[in-house]
């Protein structure tokens, strides 16, 4: 199946909600009542769309409305509104190209894929180039289930993993992956504990990681990655807050899009926090993660 088959068949709970409810109201009429106005607002608002950007967007269509338009109507506006709010989010994986080892350091709470999605980043790699070396560290040393779940994906895509017992230091298993993927080359992909986001130390254990990734290569990992599960919403948002104050995100992958008949999260964290979307998650296999293209979201979200 292709890609944009996957992303519309991923997102027919947002379209029949979400995007569905908007458009009863924005095909009924050219001019919205000041009912409709209100109510536009509060689809958004309850679509996951920050308060902020929902009026933006709703005082928009109601100027749009008092115009005469094209084909397409008011649907039309508010899909190049989305679009035109998007423009800059999309980015690629920063991949480098100097010899040294490429460092991607995944993290976010638990529940939200992150191991997973560490699996499925690191398979799109490794059909991009079948021969790159991919090494995994296990980092997340609380829980024997997310060492064994990253084995299990280590042997299934044939790439290293360094991981230590239970209970170790995580700023220890990243010193042994990097002087391995030092000798090796190739990509790091940093699986991190799956940690609260308002819990201090954990945070600070997070921090840590960073510094030892600038001790042993003397600058930063390349992508600092928040994976965001959908289904969060708003909560999202706090979520990203905390872990850029803590390593300086430098990415945002969106999964379990599939689950939600929202969807506006994806505009909130742009407009919010202009974190690059760096991927997109609408189901388990590893075909249902890819790059983010804004054109195909709103494309897929708003299909008749």
């Amino acid at each position: 199946m292709a890609w944009i088959d996957r992303l519309k068949k991923g997102l027919s709970k947002a379209r029949s909600g979400f995007a569905g409810s908007l458009g009863s109201i924005l095909k009924a009429g050219k001019k919205l009542s000041a009912d409709q106005i209100e109510q536009i607002e509060e689809i958004l608002i309850a679509g996951d769309v920050s308060a902020g950007l929902a009026m933006e967007l709703t005082e928009s269509l109601a100027e749009h409305s008092r115009k005469e338009l094209e084909d397409g109507g008011l649907m039309a506006v508010l899909k190049q509104e989305i679009l035109e709010r998007l423009s800059g989010c999309e980015r690629g994986l920063t991949l480098r190209e100097d010899g040294q080892p490429t460092v991607l350091v995944l993290t976010g709470v638990n529940g939200s894929g992150k191991t997973t999605t560490a699996a499925k980043i690191a398979a799109r790699l490794r059909e991009r180039d079948p021969k790159v070396p991919i090494t995994f560290a296990a980092a997340d040393t609380f829980r024997a289930a997310a060492i064994d779940q990253l084995a299990v994906w280590a042997e299934r895509i044939d790439v290293d993993l360094v991981r230590h017992n239970i209970g170790a230091d995580p700023s220890a298993v990243v010193f042994d992956a990097i002087d391995h993927a030092q000798r090796v080359g190739g990509i790091l992909i940093v699986d991190t504990a799956g940690r609260l986001q308002t819990k201090h130390n954990l945070m600070e254990e997070l921090a840590k990681i960073e510094r030892t990734v600038k001790k042993k290569l003397g600058r930063g990992s390349d992508e600092r990655i928040l994976v965001l599960d959908a289904t969060t919403g708003q909560n999202g948002i706090s979520q990203a807050s905390k872990f850029h104050e803590a390593i300086d995100l430098t990415g945002i992958v969106i999964t379990k899009l599939d689950g939600t008949a929202k969807g506006g999260v994806v505009l909130s964290i742009w407009d919010q926090l202009h974190l690059p979307l760096l991927y997109i998650g609408v189901g388990e296999d590893k075909e249902d993660l890819h790059e983010f293209s804004a054109e195909q979201f709103v494309e897929a979200l708003f299909e008749n």
